[in-house]
């Protein structure tokens, strides 16, 4: 019988190790002056913004787990940009940082029932969502930006 919660955590998994491979051997100068997306984000902000992105879905998901139908606020990813500076952040450093929140996340979710799973929040953003439903949309996040991340690197010019 297929587990659809263990393969949502096992997708979930693969991000970092995708997003690894992606900026395997990207300088720091390439990962800056990648531009793209709506945002006109370079490769390293994007790496930013998924790493503060999953601290906050970790949150999220923990706060849904234990409380009763809460109220999630939404965040302005823009402001989180400039506050925290994604422009001159270490994208390297913001990797490990989004896999660390990564691994706890996925631990948050492996510890889960099967009801736990259907807990909802009303997420000012999206409205009434399951754990279920934000994991899903927690891995379309990844997608697009781990999409975006390659076209932006494909433009840019080798080292040698």
């Amino acid at each position: 019988m297929q587990d659809q919660h263990h393969e949502l955590i096992e997708a979930l998994n693969a991000t970092p190790e995708i997003l690894q491979g992606l900026l395997s051997k990207v300088t720091l100068e390439q990962a800056r002056s990648a531009k793209g997306g709506d945002e006109n984000w370079s490769v390293g902000e994007v790496i930013c913004h998924l790493r503060d992105a999953e601290e906050i879905s970790l949150g999220r998901v923990k706060t849904v787990r234990d409380q009763d139908c809460p109220r999630i606020a939404r965040y302005d990813q823009e402001v989180l940009a400039r506050e925290r500076n994604y422009r001159e952040d270490d994208p390297h450093a913001a990797l490990e940082a989004f896999a660390d929140f990564r691994k706890q996340h996925t631990a948050v979710l492996s510890g889960l029932s099967a009801e736990d799973w259907d807990r909802s929040g009303e997420f000012e953003a999206f409205g009434k969502m399951t754990i279920s439903a934000h994991t899903i949309h927690k891995l379309y996040h990844d997608s697009v930006h781990c999409a975006q991340i390659a076209r932006q690197l494909l433009a840019v010019k080798p080292t040698k």
